[in-house]
């Protein structure tokens, strides 16, 4: 008897193969209304170029359903000095694609943004806590997002630490909701899952591969839907609760959220919550 899986499976190589051949970048955005000058503000601390797009299934739905202007800031244009200024066109390109604002950290991006540069180096992280600050300050945000502290990667969990360490240099002068990614490593608690339509992953798969001279070596552009697939499979227990009934789609990303209140992060959700693609987000 033949597997009827087989073809099933099948169609996921099939796919990724027909994939490979889809254009790197180049490809046009789709038209987005103007924002206001009053517009609520999200700043997105991105460790790397790329990662405003593998996580940014919550702030894509922010800026396209509430008008939120989504400001992207490039914590590092990665290790490679070669590769940077290539890097930093690859994201301006990205986040063009996806109606995001960009802004480059500090000229070449910040370096040694990680636990050992945090402890072995305390000028020059302190130089960057305060160039973190200055932005904080001057774009006065609603919520911020962030990798969260066990994100595997060194530069993902430096930069957790980086905004921390910024919010607490603020203290009450800044307050808002901070939103937890993940991508290296899950969370143990997340606490909200974002349902990722067909449509706005396709647009996040395409952003993805804006990044040409880091897919071209890896193309996990291509693997961003399977990751969002095994995100509602977590998440259907993790958010939802043990032994739940898994929700009725089939992609989205885990969040965790809570909120800075000038001291330190506070829960700020009386229960975890599942945010389908038909229900708006409406915690900022």
């Amino acid at each position: 008897m033949n597997n009827p899986y087989l073809d099933f499976v099948h169609t996921f190589v099939r796919a990724v193969q027909e994939g490979r051949n889809l254009p790197l970048g180049g490809i046009s955005a789709r038209m987005l209304p103007p924002l206001p000058d009053n517009a609520l503000k999200v700043l997105l601390f991105s460790p790397h170029p790329d990662d405003e797009s593998i996580t940014g299934a919550l702030p894509l739905r922010l800026r396209r359903e509430r008008g939120v202007r989504i400001i992207n800031v490039a914590v590092t244009l990665g290790s490679k000095v070669a590769r940077r200024e290539g890097r930093w066109q690859e994201l301006q390109a990205a986040c063009k694609f996806l109606g995001f604002e960009v802004r480059l950290s500090r000229p070449g991006g910040l370096e040694n943004i990680n636990p050992k540069g945090r402890d072995s180096q305390p000028d020059q992280w302190a130089d960057s806590v305060n160039t973190v600050v200055r932005i904080i300050q001057s774009e006065s945000p609603a919520a911020i997002v962030m990798p969260h502290e066990g994100d595997w990667n060194s530069t993902h969990i430096g930069t957790h630490y980086l905004v921390v360490d910024a919010l607490r240099t603020l203290g009450p002068t800044w307050q808002g909701m901070v939103i937890e990614t993940e991508f290296w490593a899950a969370m143990a608690d997340p606490n909200l899952m974002v349902e990722c339509s067909p449509e706005d992953l396709a647009d996040l798969v395409a952003a993805v591969s804006f990044h040409a001279g880091e897919v071209q070596r890896n193309p996990y552009h291509l693997t961003l839907p399977a990751w969002m697939q095994d995100n509602v499979r977590r998440g259907g227990e993790l958010v939802g609760g043990q032994g739940g009934a898994a929700p009725d789609f089939i992609f989205a990303t885990l969040y965790r959220l809570r909120r800075w209140d000038g001291t330190q992060l506070r829960p700020v959700l009386e229960r975890p919550q599942i945010v389908p693609a038909s229900q708006p987000l409406d915690f900022i």
